[in-house]
């Protein structure tokens, strides 16, 4: 079933360049809980409805004790109870993770829960080690699943839309909720589907997207070198389909912006970062303070991992970050850009989507 372009293609408000959306990791600082970081994406999801923020995804990670989205479907209902209008999603799923038939089960749930407000991204990264990836998927044979990613989508797409041919080894298995509800005797379905977006950090995904149809979500935030190549290879392999008649990109963009001339972001930053340190080199924890961040002793491998990664973080007062996320859409052309805001406190990222809105006269309402 066709998707509604309105539903992929956002409105831009205020003096904002593009349509802005939020990417949420869940994230668990030292010394808080996973119910108060859920608690804070409640908040921020209800903010972001307030402020006319498009969307709000959710993305999949697994085994880390800082990051508490391992179960994106479950949060999304969460969320969907809690906010009227928003779209919600996930950004994404990771397909090789799961059977398309649980996905098509899940996200016909969120639908039904949320009408015209899901969507549903996937990526085909693990979102975790290959050690919890092997567990996910009870197999060690991880490349299969990436390398099957688009037999995976297009089996994902017909459980969706219902339409294995006669014949096919599922054309009689229906994922429910979903459309065979309205062919079968008495029944009443509304023909809707989530819109399916591609997720990618490199030139796969963004080709096979362009191919498709499909929208395109590339993770600027942790793949900043790619983001230009990934566009250029998106638009350039782009074929007008039932979903777009033109490419429609958005990227991921880690912001964080405070009330002060930047001090305190530059602290939550420098926390957020030593988070990636120890992730990076297999200690995931919890994300430190900005205290515990300011009282480590970086060696050299660590300082250049910290300065190359932040130098990618907009971040500091928010006149800076405007400018900031201006410069990087006009550098991209990105049709929308989603902030992701890492930091330790739950209040400051919550304060930061605030001060962006403000900075741009988004709505209040």
């Amino acid at each position: 079933m066709p998707a509604n372009h309105d539903e992929i293609r956002g409105a831009a408000h205020g003096t904002a360049p593009t349509p802005l959306s939020v990417l949420d990791l869940v994230t668990v600082g030292a010394g808080r809980t996973a119910t108060q970081a859920l608690r804070t994406s409640v908040d921020i999801a209800r903010l972001a409805e307030r402020r006319g923020y498009h969307r709000y995804w959710v993305a999949e990670h697994h085994s880390m004790p800082g990051v508490a989205s391992s179960s994106p479907a479950v949060i999304l209902a969460h969320l969907a109870a809690h906010t009227d209008r928003v779209r919600l999603g996930s950004g994404g799923v990771m397909l090789p993770n799961h059977a398309p038939l649980v996905i098509a089960e899940q996200f016909g749930t969120l639908e039904a829960m949320a009408p015209g407000r899901i969507d549903l991204g996937l990526g085909r990264a693990p979102g975790t080690d290959g050690a919890t990836a092997a567990a996910l998927r009870r197999t060690d044979r991880l490349n299969e699943g990436a390398d099957d990613f688009p037999q995976q989508l297009a089996e994902l797409t017909r459980f969706l839309d219902d339409d294995f041919p006669d014949g096919h080894r599922y054309s009689r298995i229906h994922a429910v909720p979903g459309p065979v509800q309205a062919t079968s005797p008495g029944g009443v379905q509304d023909p809707h589907r989530p819109p399916l977006w591609l997720l990618g950090s490199s030139g796969f995904s963004a080709r096979l997207a362009g191919v498709l149809g499909l929208p395109f979500a590339f993770a600027h935030h942790f793949s900043a070198q790619n983001t230009i190549p990934a566009l250029d290879l998106y638009r350039e392999s782009f074929q007008p389909s039932a979903v777009l008649d033109e490419p429609y990109a958005l990227i991921g963009v880690s912001a964080l912006a405070t009330d002060d001339d930047g001090t305190e972001a530059r602290r939550q930053v420098l926390a957020a970062a030593l988070n990636m340190v120890r992730l990076r080199t297999g200690r995931p924890g919890l994300v430190p303070t900005p205290e515990e961040a300011e009282a480590h002793q970086f060696n050299e491998m660590e300082r250049d991992f910290i300065d190359s990664w932040n130098s990618n973080v907009i971040h500091g007062s928010v006149d800076e970050v405007r400018t900031g996320l201006d410069d990087l859409q006009k550098r991209t052309g990105a049709d929308e850009l989603m902030l992701t805001a890492n930091a330790h406190s739950g209040d400051v990222r919550l304060r930061s989507y605030d001060l962006i809105a403000d900075a741009y006269g988004l709505p209040q309402s």
